[in-house]
């Protein structure tokens, strides 16, 4: 009898765990929960042609679901918006403004960190294989390029983040370079 309750405790535990196991779906709930905000950043640029990694330093503002704005402020002021499919840049009091709509590589791009942002799984899909390892508290989620545009450029994009906030995201490219961004949210009281 005890031996019985014992194997019906163990079963139930297995089932329970398996319930509870964090997937993809629960990732875009809690980012979908996210309301936007401000933002401090690093990014660190490694390039094999140079010594050592370019370091650039700034705020994001994001506005769910398709505004994103960085404000680097170190080394040199550049601001970049992402406005739906406009993309406007901003440096050395010039101005550059391009409709990404007639570039679909470059869409799926931006899109990897707009939809991840907004929790937008649908989007991600489209473009990208999905794997995520981790917990609420703690995950990591790997994008890898199906569309084959994106694929001849870029190995991986991987995103790391705590509940509905992302911290960091690294890009792998094809060649070896690779871009990694810290991001630390501000407190919007």
């Amino acid at each position: 009898m005890i031996r019985r309750f014992g194997l019906i405790l163990l079963l139930l535990g297995f089932a329970t765990s398996a319930q509870a196991a964090f997937d993809i779906e629960q990732l875009m709930a809690e980012l979908t929960q996210h309301k936007g905000g401000r933002a401090r950043f690093v990014e660190k640029r490694h390039i094999a042609l140079l010594d050592k990694p370019v370091q650039s330093s700034g705020e994001m503002l994001y506005n769910p679901p398709d505004r994103l704005e960085k404000r680097t402020l170190l080394p040199k002021a550049e601001t970049m918006v992402l406005d739906k499919d406009q993309l406007s840049l901003e440096r050395d009091k010039r101005k550059l403004s391009i409709n990404l709509s007639s570039r679909p590589e470059a869409i799926a791009f931006v899109d990897s960190i707009r939809s991840t942002l907004s929790g937008n799984r649908r989007t991600l899909e489209r473009n990208y294989t999905l794997n995520l390892q981790g917990e609420s508290k703690q995950w990591v989620l790997t994008l890898v390029p199906i569309e084959p545009a994106i694929s001849a450029l870029l190995q991986r994009i991987t995103i790391n983040g705590s509940k509905s906030q992302v911290r960091y995201i690294e890009y792998l490219q094809v060649d070896g370079d690779r871009s990694e961004i810290t991001i630390e949210p501000i407190d919007n009281q």
